[in-house]
């Protein structure tokens, strides 16, 4: 059942991002231009997102068990530190660089061409190169 819960929430996840827009790398670089063409949508999807997230949080805190009886455990960490910043940057130049994040970039990949596909297997090589740097520590 958890399975087929991941798979549905996921294929919601991926029609709202076709729906909206936001598989489009145009819809992101317009956001990011906000001294040029700026186009307002992907604000608009964060609101919503923020706006359905916030309404499961409070769901959350009441029961900590999903609908499906599955046990709900929440990341507690709240500490900011360097790796978190360094991360955010590199994920945030890439993100403005190419139009893609990662949810996106996967359902561009499905609907077809080659730079969501080329995104995809850099981001998979850095996640890569992330893992061997952390393995050396």
């Amino acid at each position: 059942m958890q399975i087929m819960t991941a798979f549905i929430a996921g294929l919601i996840f991926g029609l709202g991002l076709i729906l909206s827009g936001m598989t489009n790398p145009a819809k992101i670089t317009g956001f990011l231009d906000v001294f040029g063409n700026w186009d307002p949508s992907l604000a608009l999807v964060m609101i919503g997102a923020l706006i359905v997230a916030a309404t499961s949080f409070q769901l959350i805190k009441k029961n900590k068990r999903s609908f499906f009886g599955q046990p709900i455990n929440l990341p507690a960490g709240t500490h900011i530190d360097h790796k978190l910043v360094i991360g955010s940057l590199i994920f945030g130049v890439g993100w403005g660089l190419a139009g893609y994040c990662p949810g996106p970039s996967l359902t561009s990949v499905l609907q077809g061409g080659y730079k969501p596909l080329v995104f995809v297997v850099s981001m998979i090589a850095g996640m890569g190169v992330f893992e061997i740097f952390r393995q050396l520590k």
